[in-house]
């Protein structure tokens, strides 16, 4: 099967039988961008409606047993995501509470700089802060994974360093490959290497490139490069796939209610809108091609396990609570 570290956009029963078409027996789901706390409960309030409204092809896990199970039962495990730790409200108590709602895994900072940490798209980067060091505590301590996907290098390898328990960038790519503010440098990758953690190689056009996205065999080049920085335990598959998104969810996810002006996110006035799939992956369900094409390149059958879902599976039972 095929876990994918994070995806977003609004998933109904179409998109759960695509993801499953395409052999994903898990999907860390986008809960929430700019939600505060209430909005946040919303949220996971509206997924477990959609999961038990689909209960016969979709299930909220909160294990990595859990994932195991429901995958194999032929079904899709949602874990429930959230990039940026607004649903916090800057209580350390919270964290607990939201664990115990089901939320596994939650971005440390999204495009701007908070009181934890700094983003990767600010002109300095602030590093890890005293609230910052306490939540990450918090978090190992709940069961929730630490996502450092849009956070600045120098946060993230702060974030990396502090963590007693392993780490992710869940939907990222090597900048050595492909040169973005939201990419990871290598020496942030040694680091997530040696926390035990992972980076989710993401097909989102504007950070992996059009020549990455050209063929399925020059992604899983990339994919190749990739381990050949971080180590074959440590690179899994994170697409940032986006579902249903309209002009108003892309305002919303690049600039929520802190700016009265316009904000690109990871792409730019040249091109504002929604970036194109890569040209091997225009359905969902085309994602069922990362197999083969990691065994095209190269990968053996148990390097291709590792990447496609054992490497998040490990990463997954250091961290979940049980």
């Amino acid at each position: 099967m095929l876990i994918d570290g994070l995806q977003c956009g609004h998933f109904d029963r179409d998109a759960f039988e695509a993801l499953r078409r395409g052999n994903v027996g898990a999907v860390t789901i986008t809960a929430g961008f700019w939600e505060d706390v209430t909005e946040s409960l919303d949220s996971i309030g509206r997924w477990r409606d959609l999961c038990t409204a689909n209960a016969d092809i979709a299930e909220i896990a909160r294990t990595a047993a859990d994932i195991r199970r429901i995958a194999g039962e032929g079904k899709l495990a949602i874990i429930i995501g959230f990039q940026n730790t607004e649903l916090f409200g800057n209580r350390i108590r919270l964290v607990e509470l939201f664990a115990e709602l089901g939320v596994r895994s939650v971005q440390l900072t999204y495009n701007n700089q908070n009181c934890y940490a700094g983003s990767c798209y600010e002109a300095e980067d602030s590093g890890l802060s005293r609230f910052g060091r306490e939540l990450i505590t918090e978090m190992n301590r709940a069961g929730i994974l630490v996502d450092l996907s849009h956070v600045g290098n120098g946060s993230t390898l702060d974030a990396v360093r502090f963590s007693k328990k392993p780490v992710a960038v869940t939907h990222a790519n090597a900048d050595s490959l492909f040169p973005h503010k939201r990419n990871k440098t290598d020496d942030v990758l040694h680091a997530l290497r040696d926390n035990g953690g992972i980076i989710g190689c993401a097909t989102y056009r504007n950070i992996t490139g059009d020549h990455y996205c050209a063929t399925i065999e020059n992604w899983c080049t990339m994919v190749m490069r990739t381990v050949e920085i971080a180590g074959i335990d440590h690179v899994g598959v994170g697409t940032d796939r986006s579902h249903n998104f309209t002009k108003p969810d892309y305002d919303w996810m690049r600039m929520g209610r802190w700016t009265r002006g316009v904000d690109y996110g990871a792409a730019s006035a040249a091109k504002p809108g929604k970036a194109a799939p890569p040209d091997w992956f225009p359905r969902v369900e085309d994602i069922g091609k990362i197999e083969g094409g990691l065994a095209a390149v190269g990968f053996t059958p148990e390097e291709v396990a590792k990447i496609t879902h054992g490497n998040w599976l490990r990463v997954y039972e250091a961290v979940f609570a049980s």
